[in-house]
């Protein structure tokens, strides 16, 4: 023992050094994670100075990780050894000018490190995670079922179904829930798995500061060592050569020791532009599951689900309108339902479809402006080489009786009007633009030639 009246307490290396293996031992035989000890492991005890530990970590990516996620329970087994520890302080071996050192004092949350940039690596588990993005708070519906039940199979059977499984969609309706979804229930079911859900965006950044930092190696192998890899928005590594190249690896990587890789992208493999060929066939490989665009049915549950869970009370009639008339995602959809909860709660008044759309009037005139059903018709004639009195004509031929139907459900979903105010323009009462509404949204889920074209009168009218 070094006997010095500012450093009494410190002790002699090697009871450090007995300390720590003590330390270990514990730790071993409590962490459930069979990662955890592979990154305590390459810690080196420095130094007992007072009541302070300080342990030496080979990099910041080390040392970030096992602050965020071991460093309260590392403090906790230090001290069953010794209750005299009241700090564990982690310390770089080759101190990084942008990464300060972090301690954990105890009985206090761990803090963050607070630089001009994050942290260079992400947190591990729930950091990035919604916990209202369950299973059990996603509404499922036609357009969504086959997601859904694709969804769940991976995150509840330990085996690895069908790698990658990969969703596409417009934005808003439902990608990045399913994906949460399956996080939270593989954590549930599997608690030893490591679970790393990021944004391509953050991956990106990740690798970018690991070259920068020279840190390479313990990005390639945190990355390589997990059991589920998500990375959300895949389509943001497009035309970024050197991360596609990287990404390309660790794909491979964790396909080849049966690890489950989840991606979602705003447009199928095959449509996804500046990525390599090469890629682009492995993220086909898999499970490619398109969601498609929201039903009226759909949409109703979604918002009666909403008003339920956020202790609304809002008239079915309001409900009714936002689902006929909000139609471009889950997203605007839930955010207009919310405003107009927030307006009643700030302002009072009674919540009722005069309120809704003079608090939505902004919504609902960018809908309104968008297209009119005589443009809606026009289109829909030009695109199947009709006259555009064929889809008001009596006609049931299928090749004029379905581009009616589809002008139909068009003219509901798309512009602001009413069923029996949309049946006059089609010369038909309210109750056969219905039936038209339901027959397409029907078809959309199966008839992969229906919805494009649909998709491509969409982009017509827009």
């Amino acid at each position: 023992m070094l006997e010095t009246t500012e450093t009494a307490n410190i002790l002699e290396p090697q009871d450090l050094q007995g300390q720590w293996q003590k330390v270990c031992s514990g730790l071993e035989k409590q962490l459930s994670d069979r990662f955890a000890m592979r990154w305590i492991s390459k810690l080196v005890p420095q130094e007992r100075a007072d009541n302070t530990v300080a342990l030496l970590a080979p990099s910041p990516c080390i040392q970030e990780l096992i602050r965020q996620n071991y460093g309260e329970t590392l403090l906790k087994e230090w001290q069953t050894c010794d209750p005299t520890v009241e700090k564990v302080e982690l310390r770089l071996n080759k101190p990084m000018p942008v990464i300060s050192n972090l301690s954990v004092a105890p009985q206090q949350e761990i803090p963050l490190v607070k630089e001009k940039e994050e942290s260079y690596f992400p947190t591990l588990y729930t950091a990035n995670l919604d916990e209202n993005c369950t299973f059990d708070s996603f509404v499922v519906g036609k357009p969504n079922e086959f997601a859904y039940a694709a969804a769940k199979r991976i995150a509840e059977d330990d085996r690895v179904s069908f790698n990658p499984l990969y969703f596409h969609s417009a934005p808003g309706l439902g990608k990045t829930h399913l994906m949460q979804a399956i996080a939270w229930r593989t954590r549930e079911l599997y608690p030893d798995k490591t679970v790393l859900y990021l944004s391509a965006e953050q991956f990106v950044n990740q690798y970018v500061k690991a070259l920068r930092a020279h840190t390479m190696y313990d990005f390639q192998e945190m990355f390589r060592s997990v059991d589920v890899l998500m990375i959300d928005d895949v389509q943001f590594i497009c035309g970024k050569n050197a991360s596609q190249e990287e990404f390309f690896h660790t794909f491979n990587a964790l396909v080849s020791q049966g690890k489950q890789i989840v991606l979602s992208a705003d447009t199928s493999p095959a449509d996804l532009q500046g990525i390599d060929e090469r890629l682009k066939t492995r993220l086909a490989h898999g499970l490619v599951v398109d969601i498609h665009p929201t039903s009226y049915e759909l949409r109703l549950g979604i918002l009666q689900e909403k008003a339920r869970a956020w202790h609304a009370d809002v008239p079915k009639d309001v409900i009714c309108f936002l689902a006929e008339h909000i139609t471009a995602s889950v997203r605007e959809l839930e955010g207009a339902l919310k405003r107009l909860i927030a307006h009643t709660e700030l302002m009072g008044g009674i919540l009722d479809l005069a309120t809704t759309k003079m608090v939505l009037k902004d919504i609902l005139g960018t809908y309104e402006r968008k297209v009119s059903v005589e443009e809606i018709q026009k289109v829909v004639a030009d695109f199947y080489g009709l006259k555009l009195m064929d889809l008001k004509s009596v006609h049931r031929e299928r090749r004029i009786a379905r581009p009616r139907q589809l002008a139909m459900y068009l003219s509901k979903t798309m512009t602001t009007l009413s069923l029996p105010e949309i049946a006059l323009k089609f010369d038909r009462d309210h109750t056969t633009i219905l039936h038209a509404v339901r027959t397409i949204e029907g078809l959309l889920s199966s008839d992969k030639e229906l919805e494009e074209d649909m998709r491509l009168i969409r982009v017509r009218l827009q």
